[in-house]
């Protein structure tokens, strides 16, 4: 296991992405909602179709364990209602909402960039070698005896582990949940829970991999049928709720050069060598070296 997976497996955090916002929203609406209607096999639950799968992919492979291996389209290859779909229309990055971090921070100067620092802690292995090698030499030098737990003053070379990401980025996703069916009874039953679900405010709080996102549901509820039309095609019912996820991005996903998760430990002592170390002279006797 490498140290970024080690230290992504200890702070249990994963990085803000796209896919992450997208799960946040798929989740509450096919798992939290759980919508359910009539239908002429009784009390069903609706199923929840991402529309970002191929059209060839959809139409093979589109069976729903909540409709007991159901099969999503019928023989002609028409969906079969209902059904609510959940599709991401774009994003935006507006410069006026920075969230938290207002200032433009620059990312650290070096290999590993990192911008936030998210935790800091004590390195004991570290710290605590140090804490035994000045024991060492302090307890041979007063008691004439090397023991590494000779007491001693307080040990003030502390090594720190400090943990940064990249600085968060904030977007606006705009998502929308199209409800299609083909009674009105049907449209009754899906679209009242998502009036009535989140209160009397248009405000939702969304949650994946230990992230929160803030959603707004617009006002209008916008609805849609054919029943004017005088022909053979199929009855349909078309409601459509947009909403508004306030998201933001961590690092650039596997296209990102830099660690995820980056690691840092200070300096608790500088020594400086004698000069003919650092220059590398070699000695004029056979035996001898300088480092000695």
């Amino acid at each position: 296991m490498s140290k970024s997976n080690e230290m992504r497996t200890i702070m249990s955090y994963k990085p803000s992405t796209f896919e992450t916002i997208d799960l946040s929203l798929w989740n509450w609406l096919n798992d939290k909602m759980n919508v359910s209607c009539t239908t002429n096999k009784g009390w069903e639950k609706v199923p929840c179709v991402w529309t970002a799968p191929e059209r060839a992919y959809q139409t093979k492979n589109t069976t729903s364990d909540d409709r007991k291996n159901r099969d999503m389209r019928d023989a002609d290859g028409a969906l079969i209602f209902p059904i609510i779909t959940l599709t991401r229309n774009g994003f935006s990055k507006d410069p006026t909402k920075k969230g938290m971090f207002w200032a433009a921070l620059p990312p650290v100067n070096d290999k590993k960039n990192g911008t936030i620092t998210i935790a800091r802690r004590i390195k004991q292995d570290k710290t605590a070698n140090f804490a035994n090698s000045d024991s060492y030499r302090l307890g041979s030098q007063i008691a004439g005896t090397k023991q590494i737990n000779f007491p001693k003053p307080k040990n003030q070379k502390i090594v720190y582990e400090t943990i940064t990401i990249p600085i968060p980025v904030y977007v606006d996703v705009n998502y929308t949940i199209n409800v299609r069916t083909e009674y009105q009874q049907q449209m009754n039953e899906i679209v009242q829970p998502f009036v009535t679900g989140i209160g009397g405010i248009n405000y939702l709080v969304l949650k994946q991999d230990g992230h929160q996102y803030e959603s707004f549901f617009q006002a209008d509820f916008n609805s849609d049928n054919n029943l004017v039309d005088i022909g053979d095609e199929t009855r349909i019912y078309e409601t459509t709720i947009d909403i508004k996820v306030l998201g933001y991005l961590v690092g650039g996903g596997k296209n990102e050069n830099h660690p995820e998760i980056i690691t840092r430990e200070n300096s608790v002592e500088i020594k400086m060598p004698r000069e003919h170390v650092i220059l590398g002279d070699v000695p004029d006797w056979p035996d001898g070296k300088y480092r000695s």
